[in-house]
């Protein structure tokens, strides 16, 4: 199994959910986070002073798939949150050892 987190744009969620509903995939976890990367924030105005935002709204999306998902699920993230502009954000993969559904115990596959 595996865990992906993306980090995409606030506007893309909508596209992101459909495109994983579209893969097959039925749950999800989004989170508000802040951050930067090469974008390095924005400049913004204020009753006429600039100002710097350094950690710009982005949310994440975290998805636990089988192992053979997990290519058809990091393509249908890309391609939906993919604007081709710099911030379009990340996607992190990582393996999972085990999962236990907590109102069944159900184990590992079973239980996403």
């Amino acid at each position: 199994m595996k865990k992906i987190e993306a980090i995409i744009r606030p506007f893309k969620l909508e596209d992101v959910k459909i495109a994983l509903v579209n893969a097959g995939i039925v749950g999800m976890t989004v989170s508000e986070v802040r951050g930067f990367g090469r974008q390095k924030g924005q400049v913004e105005r204020y009753r006429g002073s600039e100002f710097t935002v350094e950690f710009l709204q982005k949310l994440k999306v975290e998805v636990v798939v089988p192992d053979e998902k997990s290519e058809i699920v990091l393509k249908a993230i890309a391609d939906a949150a993919k604007t081709g502009e710099i911030g379009d954000g990340k996607i992190f993969v990582s393996p999972i050892d085990s999962v236990v559904r907590i109102r069944t115990g159900d184990r590992n596959e079973i239980a996403l």
